[in-house]
């Protein structure tokens, strides 16, 4: 029995969604207008000063603050490193301005949010959810809005008791069927620590798996924000292999560093269940969805207008994680654009889940597109991220990891994922990974052959689309449905157009899409 669900995260009442769901929240704040207004008389105080020290990888924080001068436009930033005004930027133009603060905060509030009294008493207090990202932080509160912000005042710092602890597990299919991949995050570079995996059958042996580790720098960024306001270090990502694993089997698992004096970092336990056998008669549950993005359980950062149906979809999957063997998220992972901080936010989003069933991605266009880098679409979307963090703060059996097509088997699914942001017209290099893709199968044993891609391929009913008289992205259908065709595609998914939409099997005719919006 094979059951397959698709999640859909952003519902409107139009045909469809803009391609563009709107602005990354932090791309409000103009951080180079910012001057500083320091007000003496004026305070932040944040608590606890130690966060973590039950092992936590988030906790929620106490601010508290006055302003002798407010007004409706005063804001919270959260800031981290602490010491962000002492950041340097370089300019991107000649004609851009150096700004005299230089980091964008990673999460900002309204100072008079659930705060009704604010402008008259200059009081204010928010409860926000910090998680563990590997710096400490600070709480600046601004007059001038976010166009014109003039700092007034900045908070004591506040840190995790082991900033660099590994932090927020993501598990993917390995190269083979019985292999599982587990990738997370930490403040140690491979020179400090040893990286690995401990892990084994529930109960049974333990095993010790070593990692390797990726990082990159500001200069891996293709440009602004990523490279100026938006920078913040990644971290350390680290990736270990379990071999071998026997058939839906469970697991236990923990992250380890060991550090020169012989001494071991360690992460809480999680499990997981090993996948079935090729060809394997039994029940297989998938999520699909694209395009969720992240939000904030403090309510910061989206002022209800950027992504709010991630968290529902989140908390959904994580209600029903005992009935899911795997998810697929088909691109436009957490609309970071540029701020680097967002992913820490989302991979801290999804732990419950991509800790526990494999997380397999798809590269969007707010990830990989930017002028000049070989990108299919030339346009700004990913930020100045040109694809580098996706491809890095998560793991694909790719062949090659800064193309991020693939193909993966899972019991009696082959899923062949395409990247839409790289050519995948006839006598390209991607085509050729489509056809042998979908040409190798065993069907036998993968009965359902599935494809998937974060761009329409195939067909829409997106307004977007019918402007444009194509009905899909253009050249898609034409270069592709052929194989489709000749290696029996049972289904296609796609994400970037924000609504649901399903067609009947059509070869080589006019789409009539049906599109549903949840009303």
């Amino acid at each position: 029995m094979i059951r397959l669900w698709v999640a859909l995260t952003w519902l409107t009442l139009t045909a469809c969604a803009a391609v563009h769901p709107g602005e990354q929240p932090l791309s409000r704040i103009a951080v180079e207008r910012m001057v500083l207004a320091v007000d003496e008389s004026a305070h932040v105080k944040a608590s606890p000063l130690i966060l973590g020290l039950k092992g936590q990888t988030s906790e929620w924080v106490e601010v508290e603050f006055f302003h002798p001068n407010p007004s409706d436009d005063d804001w919270i930033g959260v800031f981290s490193p602490s010491n962000f005004s002492a950041a340097i930027c370089e300019r991107e133009t000649v004609s851009q301005s150096e700004p005299l603060l230089c980091t964008a905060p990673i999460k900002f509030q309204a100072a008079n949010f659930g705060n009704d009294g604010y402008n008259k008493s200059g009081k204010g207090h928010l409860k926000l959810q910090l998680i563990n990202q590997r710096e400490d932080f600070s709480f600046a509160l601004f007059s001038g809005g976010l166009t014109m912000p003039k700092l007034i005042a900045v908070s004591n710092k506040v840190a995790f008791a082991n900033p660099k602890a590994p932090v927020y597990p993501r598990l993917a299919q390995g190269k083979a069927w019985n292999e599982m991949t587990v990738t997370w995050t930490s403040g140690y570079d491979f020179k400090e620590a040893l990286p690995f995996v401990e892990w084994g059958m529930k109960g049974g042996h333990r095993l010790l798996s070593p990692a390797g580790t990726l990082t990159f720098d500001r200069n891996s960024m293709c440009g602004a924000p990523a490279r100026t306001v938006g920078w913040r270090h990644p971290g350390y990502i680290h990736t270990g292999h379990l071999k071998e694993l026997w058939p839906d089997s469970v697991y236990t698992y923990r992250l380890g560093h060991r550090l020169p004096n012989g001494t071991h970092i360690w992460s809480r336990s999680y499990r997981f269940k090993a996948s079935p056998y090729p060809g394997q008669d039994s029940l297989q549950r998938v999520v699909i969805f694209g395009d969720m993005g992240k939000a904030e359980a403090d309510g910061s950062n989206e002022f209800n207008d950027f992504q709010p149906g991630s968290l529902n979809t989140t908390y959904q999957i994580i209600r029903d994680l005992e009935n899911i063997d795997m998810v697929i998220h088909i691109g436009d992972i957490c609309y970071a654009n540029g701020y680097l901080s967002q992913w820490d936010q989302f991979t801290a989003q999804i732990e419950p889940i991509a800790s526990t069933v494999p997380y397999m991605i798809g590269i969007g266009n707010h990830e990989r597109d930017w002028p000049g880098t070989g990108s299919f679409y030339g346009n700004y979307d990913s930020g100045g991220e040109c694809g580098v963090p996706a491809q890095t703060v998560f793991y694909t059996p790719a062949e090659n990891r800064a193309k991020s097509w693939y193909a993966t088997d899972y019991g009696m699914f082959r899923f062949c994922i395409a990247n839409t942001e790289e050519d995948w017209r006839p006598g390209t290099e991607q085509y050729k990974f489509i056809e042998q893709c979908l040409s190798s199968v065993d069907r036998s044993k993968q009965p359902w052959l599935i494809f998937l891609a974060h761009r329409v391929l195939g067909y829409s009913s997106c307004t977007f689309y019918e402007e444009e008289g194509t009905f899909e992205e253009p050249m898609g259908r034409e270069a592709l449905q052929d194989l489709w065709q000749k290696y029996k595609v049972d289904i296609a998914f796609y994400g970037h157009v924000h609504n649901y939409e399903r067609t009947c099997p059509v070869y080589q005719v006019c789409p009539f899409a049906s599109a549903q919006t949840d009303k």
